[in-house]
């Protein structure tokens, strides 16, 4: 259900100036009156028909270049400040801050995320620091990991759903002109006993050579993706990202020293378990879900977080009001979606939103409440997302259970917008943007 992010986008920021003649307005006493202009997002005042002061700079200097402005003086005309502040840019407007690089300048960044549910791919250019702006995307759901846990291998049918929205997704990049792109593959592809033979597949009829990632990169890249939605007060986050084929869970402890910028520099443990919301539904079903079956999922994922060591790291902030779950996947965005009653799926309403720990029980007991046909009519499940989210739902509870919170975060966004990040910070981009434009 995730959708594509579109974290920022390039603005110009025109200064107004303007300058003083000779002959101002006066007020009843004779004085001259008091003129307001802005400069640099400051309130300046100055009387009208005195200059700026001698030595003093008109217009403060442009981040990463001397921006020279001449001062006005008496006698001077409006128009004649109009002139020479054309001449001092060559012709052009006269804004006050160094020029923005239009987007067809910017380096373009791709990440494609193949799970075992979905095929995703975003296409983007950096803007301000840390953020970027979405200039392409794709997703569809291609169940490449279907019928996977029973044969332990990717059915044609799959493969060939998998290969078909690839394909769609290399025309994209090719027609880009990309800088640096990550294309991976996750549980699907590494549980799969011919998961190097599709690879193989792909880059033959696709074009497109994908790198399968271990369980580590997974939680990390998972992290990287929602940096942003952790506030600076937060103490601890435990971050889980339920996937079609497994699941990644990252502890994050911020309540010692000093906040890196990189979220995933603060991981104290994490762990992925094989399980996902296709495998789980495969195994106990996912089209009628009656109570006692999905208590039984909700065991079996419980059973598998008993055996993780690590899960004890944070008990010295779970009764923290600055502890809080952080959910990255269709699961949770769907119950966000019907919490809010969206009449379609929207990204803007349900990225960043909180829930509350009644929301979540009553849009869970919600959920198991309502047959096939019910789940299927709701615009934010449809008939992909029908026979999955009841499984979805089983795996957060096991998680609640074992981390409880007040307060669930949910994110639409993760993988795809983690690899965007590191690429980016890797290439400087942001660094270079921060001298007036991004490195070509």
């Amino acid at each position: 259900m995730s959708a594509p992010v579109a974290d920022g986008r390039l603005e110009g920021a025109p200064a107004n100036l303007s300058a003083a003649g000779q002959d101002g307005p006066t007020t009843q006493n004779g004085k001259p009156r008091k003129r307001r202009k802005r400069r640099r997002g400051r309130k300046v005042y100055a009387r009208d028909g005195q200059g700026a002061p001698q030595g003093q700079p008109t217009e403060k200097a442009g981040s990463g270049q001397a921006a020279k402005t001449a001062s006005t003086s008496s006698g001077r005309s409006s128009a004649g400040v109009k002139e020479r502040r054309s001449e001092a840019t060559n012709g052009q407007a006269f804004t006050g801050a160094p020029a923005r690089k239009p987007f067809e300048d910017l380096p373009v960044f791709a990440a494609l995320d193949l799970g075992t549910n979905n095929c995703r791919l975003l296409v983007a250019i950096p803007t301000r620091y840390g953020q970027f702006r979405v200039i392409d995307a794709f997703s569809r759901i291609v169940r490449l990991g279907e019928g996977l846990s029973a044969s332990g291998r990717l059915s044609d049918a799959a493969m060939d759903r998998a290969v078909e929205a690839l394909k769609i997704c290399g025309d994209k990049l090719r027609s880009r002109n990309v800088r640096r792109a990550r294309l991976i593959a996750t549980e699907a592809c590494r549980s799969a006993e011919n998961g190097s033979e599709f690879i193989d597949r792909v880059e033959k009829e696709a074009g497109l050579k994908l790198e399968i990632i271990d369980r580590q990169t997974e939680a990390r890249l998972a992290v990287s993706g929602c940096g942003s939605l952790v506030e600076r007060d937060t103490q601890g986050v435990v971050l889980f990202d339920i996937g079609g084929g497994s699941s990644e869970i990252a502890l994050i402890d911020l309540s010692k020293g000093r906040r890196s910028q990189h979220l995933a520099n603060h991981i104290v443990s994490w762990t992925s378990l094989p399980v996902g919301v296709v495998s789980l539904a495969e195994r106990f079903g996912g089209r009628t879900v009656t109570r006692d079956s999905f208590a039984a999922m909700v065991d079996d994922v419980a059973t598998r977080l008993s055996a993780f060591e690590g899960r004890n790291r944070l008990n010295h902030v779970l009764q923290s009001p600055r502890f809080h779950l952080l959910g990255t996947s269709g699961t949770v965005t769907t119950l966000a979606g019907v919490h809010l009653d969206l009449p379609r799926y929207d990204r803007r309403r349900v990225d960043g939103l909180w829930m509350d720990r009644t929301n979540v029980d009553r849009m869970v007991e919600k959920l198991l409440g309502w047959d096939f046909q019910s789940r299927v009519a709701n615009p934010c499940i449809g008939p992909d997302r029908a026979d999955l989210v009841l499984a979805g739902c089983a795996i957060l509870e096991a998680i609640r259970a074992v981390w409880p919170s007040q307060r669930l975060r949910v994110a639409d966004r993760g993988l795809r917008e983690g690899i965007l990040s590191e690429l980016m910070a890797d290439e400087g981009v942001w660094r270079d943007a921060r001298r007036g434009g991004a490195r070509r």
